[in-house]
């Protein structure tokens, strides 16, 4: 518990007074590591966002605006949050259901669920939606019986939604499991030994200690499901106004060498990266400062 402690206090003084020299590396060292990787993140993250920016406002801002309200880029718009409204809340339930079995209890399969919330990590997301297509095409497994119930899946909005999905549930889960076994189960026990309810437990114990790292899950599950090209792709049958999202649209207006408009509709994923890097870093500001305190709350209690 001394450990503890001690890890706590450096943590804490370390954050009031900034990084401290540990390291005895020379100073050209040092300095040739910094300017590498500021030309790195200048090169391969500053310099795409500015090029961005300055192609979608090359013709001016009227011009920019009206590549945005054009009937087809709303469609898009209108396309790409439908489907993140949709598979971001089902991905939340996923995420907070498997999060709580594998970080809680112990259980067959529980390796294997690990294991396999992984897969969209590991499949390319062309794959993934190759595999959607033999599932539910015309000529798939479940083609006749969804025809025969007049059901369309592929090339059509429920194929996005599906294909969204699967490339984005892993975030949720991913971001609370380790959250959730750091934390223990002392609270949830102590609750149950009180009398209170399993919602009840939800709602007043595990939810706000899980809160942090819950947004930072949904907020990356978000920015991955509005930015998804590969696999809505290939299920979406590029249907102009009607089944192209943003980044498929995009493509779209940059093969028809409408360039401008291409970079002034790609400049709403730009910003929405740029919000979620910001949100990110946030969040996991908040996240460190709960880990610590629960931490220091236990050693106490102990």
């Amino acid at each position: 518990m001394k450990f503890i402690t001690n890890i706590r206090d450096y943590y804490s003084q370390k954050r009031k007074s900034g990084p401290s020299n540990l390291l005895t590396e020379p100073l050209w060292v040092r300095i040739i590591l910094i300017v590498v990787a500021i030309c790195f993140l200048a090169l391969f993250l500053v310099l795409p966002l500015v090029v961005v920016f300055n192609e979608a406002l090359m013709n001016g801002i009227n011009a920019y605006l009206e590549a945005i309200k054009e009937p087809e880029a709303l469609s898009a718009i209108k396309l790409t949050l439908i489907a993140a409204a949709i598979a971001v809340p089902l991905n939340l339930i996923f995420g907070v259901a498997a999060a709580w079995a594998i970080g809680y209890f112990n259980f067959k399969g529980r390796n294997l669920l690990t294991t396999l919330i992984d897969l969209p990590f590991t499949v390319s997301p062309v794959v993934s939606g190759l595999v959607f297509v033999l599932l539910f095409g015309r000529n798939g497994w479940f083609g006749p019986f969804l025809q025969e119930h007049n059901l369309k899946i592929i090339f059509a909005i429920p194929g996005i939604v599906i294909a969204t999905m699967f490339v984005t549930f892993p975030f949720v889960a991913r971001e609370l499991i380790p959250l959730m076994q750091t934390k223990g189960t002392e609270e949830e026990e102590a609750a149950r030994s009180l009398g209170a309810g399993g919602w009840q437990i939800f709602w007043r114990v595990t939810l706000p200690n899980i809160k942090w790292g819950l947004l930072y899950g949904v907020t990356l599950c978000t920015a991955r499901a509005i930015g998804e090209f590969g696999a809505v792709s290939v299920v979406s049958g590029h249907i102009r106004g009607m089944t192209n999202t943003i980044p498929l649209h995009v493509e779209i207006l940059y093969n028809e060498y409408n360039v401008s408009a291409a970079f002034a509709v790609a400049s709403l994923l730009a910003l929405s990266a740029l919000i979620t890097l910001a949100i990110k870093t946030f969040l996991e500001r908040k996240i460190d400062i709960d880990i610590l305190d629960q931490t220091g709350s236990k050693e106490e209690g102990n």
